[in-house]
């Protein structure tokens, strides 16, 4: 595999967060400080950020359908 600088990989993960943020919003008609809040404390989160589960090098719809099926099992506050 590649070798990516931790700058490259931090921007990836911002720039899927934003996307994943922005269809929470507007799917789930969540506010964006909500929608903020749900993304960053899920499990899928923390695993898009840790570049060995590979997800930062997937489609941010991917990595959403994580999201979706964590969400409906549950995130724990």
């Amino acid at each position: 595999m590649e070798q990516f600088s931790d700058n490259e990989i931090r921007y990836a993960v911002n720039s899927i967060a934003k996307d994943i943020i922005t269809r929470l919003v507007e799917v789930e008609g969540l506010s964006i400080l909500e929608a903020m809040r749900l993304f960053i404390q899920s499990e899928t989160f923390a695993k898009l950020q840790n570049v060995k589960t590979g997800l930062v090098f997937q489609s941010y719809l991917y990595i959403y359908s994580f999201l979706e099926n964590e969400m409906k099992k549950g995130i724990s506050e």
